[in-house]
């Protein structure tokens, strides 16, 4: 990550501590019940509407040396052990870019692979920030962790848990395959599934995999971890800023990411960091959330325009087209965290923000124009929120002069695909085909 001013002197966190190796307490944000971590929680034991577990640290925002997440390891929920060294991204002023779409100070905070930037996420996604941390949360002797994913994150949990020999089971379509290439060597701990269909039915057979005996799901969005490692993007970029930008622009599939970065906001504002400019009192000086879909499936979009309750998505042949035609495959949750406590709708209402929708073909323009002016390429998710944030600016809803924080959640893998072509096309270990009930398919994973 690039280098950045001194951080400000911050006070004390006003959380209670855990115990020593784990020096934070877990938060329920429905009934605010506390639980000391055992490295694998995931929810609260009451029963309640849903809600986002939230980490809660005693410490001050005191970065420690070098980049990578780990400089932030007194806000990550980390057991207590030596951690490895973490790869990072890297935050930038974005002159040319801002010009380009008429801003005047753009910011670009770039988790991906481009070396001259600093940026080494070797699979070219932010997906690798929040797998270092779920793997330094885990117990000494943790269960067989199960990962769902529609690629970008199987690809960070192989290479992360092959590095580590954290024992895995990666579920994802058979179309996900090719993201997977820019992980590396697979170790034998890493088993790999596939299945004929898309995210939701990976999710499917995830959760009846989890289910038996010895293993464990990894959690997605409601892993701590998952998010407190996401947010170490946001930590990062105020750091170089100097302050929390007025707007945060990301693209959303489940909303983990973005979900992280305001929280981490909050976290900063709440140590004392200089916080956005925000004269209409509108986010509590926290940035507004321009958080954007692709379009034609951007359930959260309809739902946040409509004010419905919950994103209203089928099963039926529609619905898997209407997925298979999106732009950026990463984007398709079927289920989003939208409704629970500290999901993506209380999310937004507290920063004021909101959700928009971006076509194929605004995307592709948004993508061209990153590699064009910035030299380097960007990952389908990132140019949907570079389309989002041109169609914002040119409807008026960030203003010119407003310090914007664009996160790029993925880019370089034509650059490292370049330097470093695969040996070989990644192969699963089991392939389960259409039809095959999850319980059936679960039972030919573990054998149990």
């Amino acid at each position: 990550m690039t280098s950045a001013p001194q951080a400000p002197a911050t006070g004390p966190a006003t959380a209670p501590t855990g115990r020593a190796d784990r020096p934070y307490l877990l938060r329920c944000p429905v009934c605010r019940a506390d639980y000391q971590d055992d490295g694998l929680r995931l929810d609260c034991d009451a029963a309640h509407r849903p809600g986002l577990l939230s980490t809660e640290y005693a410490t001050a925002f005191t970065p420690g040396p070098g980049s990578g997440p780990f400089r932030y390891r007194d806000w990550l929920p980390t057991a207590g052990r030596a951690l490895p060294e973490g790869s990072g991204g890297a935050t930038y002023r974005a002159e040319r870019l801002g010009r380009a779409l008429g801003l005047a100070e753009l910011w670009v905070a770039f988790s991906g692979y481009w070396p001259e930037r600093g940026a080494a996420l070797s699979t070219g996604s932010f997906k690798e920030l929040e797998a270092q941390a779920v793997l330094a949360r885990l117990p000494e002797r943790p269960p067989v962790l199960v990962v769902a994913s529609a690629g970008n994150t199987a690809a960070a949990f192989l290479r992360a848990c092959s590095r580590q020999g954290v024992a895995c089971v990666l579920v994802v379509p058979e179309t996900a395959l090719p993201l997977l290439a820019a992980a590396g060597e697979r170790a034998d701990c890493v088993r790999l599934v596939t299945v004929a269909g898309d995210y939701t039915d990976a999710i499917e057979l995830a959760d009846a995999i989890a289910a038996r005996p010895g293993h464990r799901a990894e959690g997605g969005t409601r892993n701590v971890a998952r998010r407190d490692g996401l947010g170490t993007a946001l930590l990062a970029a105020a750091e170089s800023i100097g302050r929390l930008p007025d707007h945060y622009v990301q693209a959303v599939g489940s909303g983990a990411g973005a979900i992280a970065a305001h929280q981490a906001a909050g976290r900063l504002r709440a140590a004392g960091f200089p916080t956005a400019a925000d004269p209409a009192g509108r986010s509590g000086g926290l940035p507004r959330l321009t958080l954007c879909q692709n379009t034609p499936f951007a359930p959260m979009v309809r739902a946040w325009q409509e004010g419905l309750a919950e994103p209203v998505v089928g099963s039926g042949p529609a619905v898997r087209k209407a997925i298979a035609a999106a732009h950026a495959q990463e984007l398709t949750t079927r289920k989003p965290p939208y409704a629970v406590a500290g999901g993506v709708r209380e999310i937004l209402t507290e920063s004021g923000g909101e959700l928009l929708a971006a076509d194929t073909a605004e995307a592709v323009a948004a993508g061209r124009l990153f590699a064009e002016v910035e030299g380097i390429d960007l990952a389908p998710a990132a140019a949907v929120a570079l389309a989002g944030l041109r169609r914002a600016v040119a409807a008026g809803r960030i203003p010119a002069r407003d310090t914007v924080l664009l996160h790029v959640t993925g880019g370089g893998r034509a650059r490292r695909a370049a330097e470093r072509p695969p040996s070989a096309a990644v192969r699963p270990d089991l392939r389960i085909p259409a039809g095959l009930g999850a319980e059936a398919a679960a039972y030919l994973v573990t054998g149990a």
